[in-house]
């Protein structure tokens, strides 16, 4: 072999070597990235498969927002919907879109590890489309207050924030069982939610805030409506004569509602002035706060009745 040739041998050997090296590599990486993936289940029971833990979530609903700060994942969320104001550090986390309708192009653009969804109110079909496009979907939804400790450590194990996530869920367990003991009550008045006026919608008996009327030893009047927000008419309410009418509205909003309810003198409700504007929004947010929001409106039916006896 000429002195010539081993230059050029030498070059091959190296190209060689390092081809076989970056292949090495590339399934060095690809096996640790297989290795970091987890299948967890949400809080409807569907597997979700994400890279562990998603250090980039969006989070479409103000209630999954203000569950994924609680779980301690705050910093992992890159995007989330209007109405996301809590905790505070919540509205500096950017917007795009609201429950019904997200700026697919934005999101798309963000490259999330997981999209958290409310199944209960979001859209579907773009919940649908969201999936198609490959982005792992993780459905966040309580229909009780009970529920919200698991959902909570779900999150937690979703987002590798497992202790904070535990934390939280004890501390709601301890202030669920606080107030239980405390609103306790032989007493259950029927209830009409309202939570618009034109027209009247309510809540089904299957509602995070049906179930804060039980904590508050009080009954949904529409309890056996299984639709979430269902739409009824005056006179189904007449029909039911609640014993308290609840005026679930947005800020300075709830004293109107409650005056068109006063043109109705047969109402039970009208007639004993048992009428509630109740605009904490923390009722309707759907996060850890409203356990907060649902103590504040048990202490308002506990007055309101503990007057009429």
């Amino acid at each position: 072999m000429s002195c010539g040739r081993l230059p050029v041998l030498w070059v091959v050997a190296s190209v060689l070597t390092a081809v076989a090296a970056a292949a090495d590599l590339a399934a060095a990486v690809a096996a640790s990235n297989k290795a970091m993936r987890i299948t967890i289940s949400d809080d409807t029971g569907q597997r979700v498969t994400v890279v562990n833990p998603p250090l980039r979530i969006v989070s479409l609903a103000p209630g999954a927002t203000e569950m994924l700060f609680a779980a301690g994942a705050g910093a992992h969320v890159i995007a989330t919907v209007q109405y996301s104001d809590q905790p505070s550090a919540a509205q500096r986390v950017p917007r795009i879109g609201d429950v019904t309708a997200v700026d697919m192009e934005r999101l798309v653009a963000l490259h999330p590890d997981v999209a958290v969804v409310w199944p209960g109110g979001g859209n579907p079909a773009q919940i649908e489309e969201i999936a198609r496009l490959g982005i792992p979907v993780y459905r966040q939804q309580v229909n009780a207050l009970a529920d919200l400790p698991g959902s909570l450590r779900r999150l937690g194990a979703l987002a590798g924030t497992g202790t904070a996530a535990e934390q939280a869920a004890r501390d709601l367990e301890a202030h669920l069982a606080r107030l239980s003991r405390q609103y306790r009550s032989e007493r259950q008045p029927s209830v009409l939610l309202e939570v618009w006026n034109r027209p009247i919608y309510t809540v089904g008996g299957t509602h995070l805030m049906s179930d804060a009327l039980r904590l508050c030893s009080a009954r949904n009047v529409f309890a056996d409506l299984r639709d979430l927000g269902p739409v009824v008419d005056t006179e189904a309410v007449i029909a039911r004569n609640p014993d308290i009418i609840i005026a679930v509205a947005p800020p300075g909003e709830g004293a109107a509602w409650l005056a068109d309810w006063r043109r109705f003198g047969s109402l039970s409700a009208v007639r004993s002035g048992r009428l509630i504007a109740f605009e904490d929004q923390g009722l309707t947010r759907l996060g850890p706060s409203v356990l907060d929001a649902a103590e504040a409106l048990c202490r308002r039916i506990a007055q309101l009745t503990a007057s009429r006896k």
